[in-house]
């Protein structure tokens, strides 16, 4: 994706409305530090911008909340501000742009697109603001650290979990998420890389994109059943790779009256999501851990800034849930964390 220059000069009043506009996070006063990498401000506190790819779906929820208990056990602050959608990149830009022209300590950034946010990325560096990139790969190497799922291995986890339950036979599909998202095109890779290694297995589609929004993988996910012939059963398997594209697909198959027809994985979780496979609508959900995603960016940007060594590449997990493993203590932690201690919501 070609992107115009990035380096437009921030306006004071833009500046001014993303400083009242921000919300904070804060604990105790701590004594400032001058980590490697980046200055702490001036009152001596270190204040780490931590900046998703959108700020709607639960998965970014749990990442914040996440970011927060660990601003209150390492003793910084945090500011949580990123674009309201997951596909307005310059936003999210613009934002990065932000935080550098005010000089934060730190940032700790999920990039929409693994090319686009090498500029601003640099900038930071160069002004000696150290970055933590953390659920999805930028390309380059001006970050410090990189925290996220291993995306090969879980979409493995789906291929596998397919192929499993049609038996390693029958027409397979992928409703891909969008070009340039590093992690979702990682899952997408390890998903077809397992399903391709079985011979009974065809993939008839694996080149339509869902996009951000539910309601553009709605729409998509209708026109891939109806141009693949899904109703006469020619689609046997069905993965997605995000929350968004998974429930518009759901909702594409619920209206069409498709549900329960072929296997269906997806990746990520919600409440519906959760619904949908409690009643047999979708037949796995490879899930992350978005709260331990924010707790570990952060934690390892603030060791970053005192000084401390942390890992070039943080592994947080992924795990395949179903029906029958929903109530494992252990998946119930990583499904269901307690936002409310930590949001207030």
């Amino acid at each position: 994706m070609k992107m115009r220059a990035l380096g437009a000069v921030v306006t004071f009043s833009i500046l001014g409305g993303l400083l009242l506009g921000c919300p904070k996070d804060s604990s105790k006063p701590a004594p400032g530090t001058d980590g490697e990498g980046g200055a702490a401000p001036s009152n001596g506190r270190i204040k780490i911008a931590v900046i998703p790819k959108g700020t709607t779906h639960e998965f970014w929820k749990s990442v914040h909340a996440g970011a927060v208990k660990a601003s209150r056990e390492v003793d910084v602050d945090i500011v949580w501000k990123g674009p309201l959608k997951e596909d307005d990149l310059k936003a999210q830009v613009d934002v990065v742009s932000t935080f550098v022209a005010q000089g934060v300590s730190g940032i700790v950034l999920a990039p929409l697109n693994d090319t686009a946010l090498r500029a601003p990325v640099k900038q930071a560096a160069q002004a000696k603001i150290p970055v933590v990139v953390f659920d999805s790969d930028l390309q380059g190497d001006d970050h410090v650290s990189f925290v996220a799922t291993d995306n090969v291995a879980a979409g493995k986890l789906a291929g596998d979990h397919v192929s499993k339950l049609l038996n390693d036979k029958g027409n397979v599909v992928v409703l891909r998420y969008q070009e340039g998202s590093a992690s979702t095109q990682n899952r997408e890779k390890g998903f077809l890389d397992a399903v391709k290694a079985k011979p009974g297995l065809k993939v008839v589609s694996d080149n339509q994109y869902g996009g951000a929004t539910t309601e553009s993988a709605f729409a998509k996910g209708e026109s891939l059943l109806l141009a693949q012939k899904a109703e006469t059963g020619a689609v046997n398997g069905i993965f997605t790779p995000n929350e968004s594209t998974t429930f518009g697909m759901l909702l594409a198959l619920r209206k069409s009256n498709m549900h329960k027809k072929m296997k269906f994985v997806g990746f990520d979780a919600s409440d519906k999501l959760v619904g949908a496979l409690k009643e047999g609508d979708v037949d796995g959900l490879v899930v992350q851990n978005p709260f331990n995603m924010g707790y570990l960016a952060v934690k390892t940007m603030a060791d970053h800034l005192r000084g401390k060594k942390v890992d070039k590449r943080i592994d947080t997990g992924a795990r395949l849930v179903t029906k029958d493993n929903l109530e494992d203590p252990a998946v119930k932690e990583v499904m269901q964390p307690d936002l409310k201690k930590w949001l207030g919501e």
